[in-house]
């Protein structure tokens, strides 16, 4: 692989100022967005009021944690336009989510909004060892979703050229990355892994693309993913964190030249992790719920998000900015099996030190008289001949590693559904209620 660490005249001078540089900075735009939300948006004053709180309460960065926090739903209950801090006519664009679990939420950025998200992942991509005048192919999904156009937009940013195409079509996914001699690649990790099958199904030696730098965002992904894609496609690949609600794609995201942990861009989101429980600060270096605050949105203030991503923040290293984690789940897409938490990432943890297996795997949980059951899909890998010896191999890592037993099932290759964009890696069959 390249080295492609950018060098530290080409950073933003806030990447690596002091820490008492940047907790100035954040207390004076924490100061500013809190009165913003404050004044213009009415649910923020009443559950500033009802909390017994008012911006000028915060004297240090430490007093957010006295402020209240915003849930999903709240954003759902404001929907369309509740949550909006300046008129609808200064909103340059929209995005939502899809709603498939309840009512959409909605977001929306000013000029100036699109403008700082741009810069956040222009500066995600610089890190990330993408410079200006390469090629940038964007698979992320485009439209409501967030992935797509921020990502498109920071590669402009940047000053890339930018391959547009989307999701989907895999063949030519894989053709236009070659002729166009794509060198960055912005995916999810579960599709890329799609586009390297595709790879195998055309002949072709990924290894021999023009691919140099991967960043994968959208869904949590493991180390040993990272390993098998850096080894197939000889890249580098890194993690980009984001979520439409706090701004998209560009949040935070890892350094090629340490890939220890995703640099959060904090003169412009401020991250704290709260016991998911108890909803109280933790110390730093602890597990729990990422929640986020903006500093210098315009349209869509955020204040105290809990983002239900688990992960602990650490001191920063490439950059002064503090790291998070990668994420090691969500509380809302842990498992609870027979009294035990499991996450997917664990489940792929395993799977990936399984030579003979392939990466793609489905989780499916039934439940059985009064007894949760859970089935892991899986498939053989290319050239591997010994079936039952491999799920067998599986099903003992998942029961001394995660704590729980599993049923592990081989299925022919392309038998687990690939993904185009976020993979669903659980089925729940169980009853409800």
């Amino acid at each position: 692989m390249k080295d492609l660490a950018p060098k530290k005249s080409d950073l933003d001078p806030i990447e690596i100022a002091s820490r008492d540089e940047i907790s100035a900075l954040q207390l004076e735009r924490m100061k500013w967005s809190l009165n913003h939300a404050y004044d213009n948006v009415p649910f923020y004053k009443k559950s500033f009021d009802d909390a017994g709180m008012h911006p000028d309460d915060l004297k240090s960065l430490s007093d957010l944690a006295k402020f209240p926090f915003t849930m999903k739903q709240d954003l759902r209950d404001n929907y369309p336009f509740g949550m909006f801090a300046v008129p609808r006519t200064q909103i340059q664009r929209l995005h939502a989510s899809s709603g498939t679990t309840g009512q959409p939420t909605v977001v929306g950025y000013t000029a100036r909004d699109i403008d700082t998200w741009a810069t956040v992942v222009a500066r995600s991509l610089r890190a990330s060892g993408t410079r200006a005048g390469d090629v940038v192919h964007v698979a992320y999904g485009y439209g409501l979703f967030t992935g797509g156009l921020g990502a498109h937009y920071g590669a402009e940013k940047l000053g890339c050229t930018v391959v547009p195409i989307s999701g989907g079509m895999t063949a030519r996914q894989v053709q236009l990355i070659e002729d166009f001699g794509a060198s960055t690649i912005m995916v999810t990790p579960s599709y890329m892994l799609s586009i390297l099958d595709e790879y195998t199904r055309q002949g072709r030696d990924p290894r021999n693309s023009p691919l140099n730098v991967g960043i994968f965002g959208a869904e949590p992904w493991t180390n040993a993913m990272r390993s098998e894609i850096e080894q197939a496609f000889d890249m580098n690949a890194v993690d980009i964190y984001g979520l439409s609600e706090v701004m998209g794609p560009g949040v935070a995201n890892e350094c090629v030249e340490t890939k220890d942990g995703l640099h959060i861009w904090e003169d412009h989101f401020y991250p704290e992790i709260i016991n998911p429980e108890t909803g109280e600060v933790v110390e730093e270096g602890e597990m729990g719920e990422l929640v986020f605050t903006s500093l210098t949105k315009e349209a869509f203030p955020i204040i105290r998000y809990r983002t239900r991503d688990l992960t602990r923040l650490l001191p920063g290293t490439a950059r002064s900015m503090r790291r998070m984690e990668k994420i090691a789940g969500r509380t809302d897409d842990m498992i609870i099996l027979r009294g035990v938490n499991v996450f997917p990432t664990q489940i792929e943890e395993q799977l990936m030190a399984v030579p003979a297996l392939a990466p793609h795997f489905q989780i499916e949980l039934d439940r059985k008289g009064r007894m949760d059951q859970m089935t892991v899909h899986v498939e053989l890998a290319s050239g591997a001949s010994d079936a039952d010896q491999a799920a067998e191999q599986l099903a003992r890592k998942i029961k001394s590693n995660v704590g729980v037993s599993a049923k592990v099932i081989l299925v022919n290759t392309g038998g687990v559904a690939r993904s185009q964009g976020k993979a669903v890696r659980i089925i729940d069959n169980r009853p409800k209620g």
